[in-house]
């Protein structure tokens, strides 16, 4: 039998809600929704195949169940996440993997999850830094300490984070600035999640822009404020990213789904299509967005 490689979705609900999430099928309404489904074959040679979801729910969690004939298929995105995860982690030898990115971009969010489906614990670095020097908020070490302080504490907190096996770190987005940083995170793998900076300062306005202390500025709403603020860090950091040893690019995945708003794309999609990435890399391939999307 083939084996399973991912599924997304491409059908909608009845009720008109897109239905653009490639994991996280839950108990809720199954009926009437599509999902394509990518099988590898012994020969290598892949096709896709479209199947209809029944309307009961699985009993049995753990793994997927196919109803040969009818084609009828009810699945468990966490499964789907959890197997990969055993795939690329068996891979990794408990090598660590650092998410780098700016700013908003989702590392502690999609980092949670990929840290479950590797069975890898989670460690923010910022978070590891505040508990460094007291639980002082970054913010508050940027305005009383100056950002100096704040990477001279980063480096050392990464330093000590790279000797630590089975570990999913959520950098800051300035952490990739300091060459010795990398030498660091070399000593796991990078991956860089790029999002535009348009969705970017969207996010970031949405909440403010009090605990981002680069993008205070006099005056401008708070979209404006985010944008201009990412628009230079951006510049500065383009490079940097580039070192990265593996690229998700959320423009990339929103085109190949047809979808118009990157924020539908879901952090357990994102999540998942980290692990192809990772896996793309460790098999010697050059690590972008290519891999889940056909």
């Amino acid at each position: 039998m083939p084996a399973l490689e991912f599924l997304t979705w491409v059908g909608s609900e009845k009720s008109g809600r897109r239905l653009n999430d490639i994991v996280g099928l839950t108990q809720r309404g199954r009926r009437d929704k599509l999902i394509s489904l990518q099988w590898r074959s012994c020969s290598s040679r892949q096709r896709r195949v479209s199947l209809g979801i029944s309307s009961h729910y699985c009993k049995d969690s753990q793994a997927p169940a196919v109803e040969s004939g009818n084609f009828y298929a009810c699945f468990d995105g966490n499964w789907l996440l959890k197997k990969k995860g055993q795939e690329v982690a068996s891979n990794l030898n408990g090598r660590c993997i650092f998410l780098v990115g700016m700013m908003g971009s989702g590392k502690t969010t999609v980092g949670k999850i990929l840290s479950e489906a590797l069975g890898y614990s989670f460690v923010d670095s910022d978070t590891f830094v505040e508990k460094a020097v007291g639980g002082t908020s970054v913010s508050q070490i940027f305005n009383q300490c100056g950002e100096k302080f704040f990477r001279d504490y980063e480096s050392e907190a990464l330093r000590k984070l790279a000797s630590i096996p089975k570990q999913v770190v959520a950098t800051g987005g300035g952490a990739v600035v300091r060459p010795i940083n990398w030498k660091y995170m070399k000593q796991g793998v990078s991956v860089f999640l790029d999002v535009p900076l348009d969705a970017l300062a969207r996010r970031i306005a949405a909440v403010g822009t009090d605990s981002r202390p680069l993008l205070h500025f006099e005056s401008g709403d708070a979209y404006t404020k985010a944008f201009v603020g990412l628009f230079t860090l951006s510049k500065k950091r383009t490079e940097s990213y580039a070192n990265a040893d593996a690229t998700v690019s959320l423009q990339h995945i929103a085109a190949r789904l047809g979808l118009e708003d990157i924020s539908d794309i879901t952090p357990a999609a994102i999540a998942m299509e980290v692990l192809v990435q990772i896996e793309n890399y460790l098999q010697g391939k050059n690590g972008t967005s290519i891999g889940m999307f056909p």
